[in-house]
This record gives structure tokens, sequence and C-alpha cells, in this order.
């Protein structure tokens, strides 16, 4: 009979800084989805400056880069920062707290992106008024997040290191509560759409087979007034 696995929730900082270095490795049928959907909702233009907000290890920052954008990356976790400075050293970086006043001026930014952080965050309808702040007149704002049905059925964010299983929580907002959010904070244009699992997840990702054909992701796209 096999042990037992380890079980141990931490908080968001603590948990981040644990998986930083082997997230990229860590086979996730939602990340899959995020770095398959996320970037081309945002469709960057050259020399546009864009925020992502919840950086993690810099893969969306790379393909800012690659769209010959201007990216710059905010995070509340110190590891996950130090693995996207070892892969882009030229990219502005900076610790932030998405849960407290944004370190940066007012208009600075043509477009926000926002990744799979909102299930980890208590007041977005304050952050959603930061980035609305932040934006440039018509500045556009992508926001994904692990779909609300999945949180709300219990799922959340997880990894295993040395036999120990991590559990980093999900906060359980709506569908409802993020359109809102974004409507009362001044965004227009607001657009949600929803992607499950498929066949081309599930033929890389075995353990994805449970998750076929439900809705995992899920993605506001919005523009400042």
């Amino acid at each position: 009979m096999s042990k037992p696995k380890l079980m141990r929730r931490v908080g968001v900082r603590e948990g981040y800084d644990a998986w930083a270095e082997s997230y990229d490795g860590t086979a996730n049928p939602l990340v899959a989805l995020d770095r398959r959907h996320t970037l081309a909702v945002l469709a960057p233009k050259p020399r546009e400056a864009i925020l992502d907000a919840g950086c993690g290890t810099g893969v969306h920052l790379g393909a800012l880069l690659k769209s010959r954008s201007r990216p710059f990356g905010f995070d509340l976790s110190r590891g996950m920062l130090k693995v996207a400075r070892r892969r882009l050293p030229a990219v502005p970086l900076a610790q932030a707290d998405l849960e407290q006043s944004l370190p940066a001026k007012f208009g600075r930014f043509d477009a926000i992106l926002c990744a799979l952080v909102g299930e980890h965050l208590e007041h977005i309808a304050m952050l959603f008024r930061e980035f609305y702040g932040l934006l440039r007149p018509a500045g556009r704002l992508v926001f994904s997040v692990f779909h609300p049905e999945m949180a709300a059925a219990g799922l959340e964010a997880n990894f295993e290191r040395a036999g120990v299983e991590y559990r980093l929580g999900a906060r359980t907002h709506t569908v409802a509560d993020y359109l809102s959010f974004a409507h009362d904070a001044g965004f227009r244009k607001i657009v949600s759409n929803e992607f499950g699992v498929d066949s081309r997840i599930v033929s890389d990702i075995q353990a994805a087979k449970k998750y076929l054909n439900h809705p995992l992701l899920f993605i506001i796209s919005a523009q400042a007034g």
C-alpha cells in the first residue's frame, strides 16, 4: 500500500516562491490554455507599453518582446521575478502586491495583461480601478482567470515537491462578479470568453482528460473609456 501523500497549505507568496524554479516544467492544462489564447486576445502591437501584472516567470513577457511591444512586469513573488529576470534581463520588473496601489504612473500603459492571478485576489474591484487609472485613453485590459465554476467546485492551484503537495487556495468570485468589477471601474466594450480542455491539450497532458470539454479558462477583454 502506498503512503498517503503529504499536503501542505501555503500562502500565495510563499507558494509561488517555492514553485518558481519548477513552474514552467509543471504539466498544467490551465496554463497551456492561457498560453494558447490570452496573448491572441490581447493582440499586442509594436511599440505599445504593456504591463504584465502578475508576470510570473516571464513567459508572456517574452512573447510581448517578440511582438516588438515594450513590456513591463509586476509580480508578488520574488522567486518568480528571479526566474523572469534570468530569462529576460532587459525587461523592467518590480515586486508589487496587486491587492495594493501599484507602483506606476496613471496613464502609463497602452495595454495591461493580468493572467491567472484572479483566483488568489480578494480586492479585485479595487484592482480593476487601479488598472483603469494606469491605462491611457482607449487602453486595453485582458484579464484571464481560472474559470469560476472550477474554483467553486473546490479546485485550486497546487504543485508537488519532495513528496509534498502544496495547495495555494482559490477564491470563488463568479463570472458576474468579474464582469461587474470591470464595468464599475469604468471599462467599456467588455467581452468575455471561456475556453475548455480539448484533445490537443489531452494529447500533451494525459491528466487533463478529466477536464475534457469543461470550461477551464475565463478571459475578459475591455477598453478604458
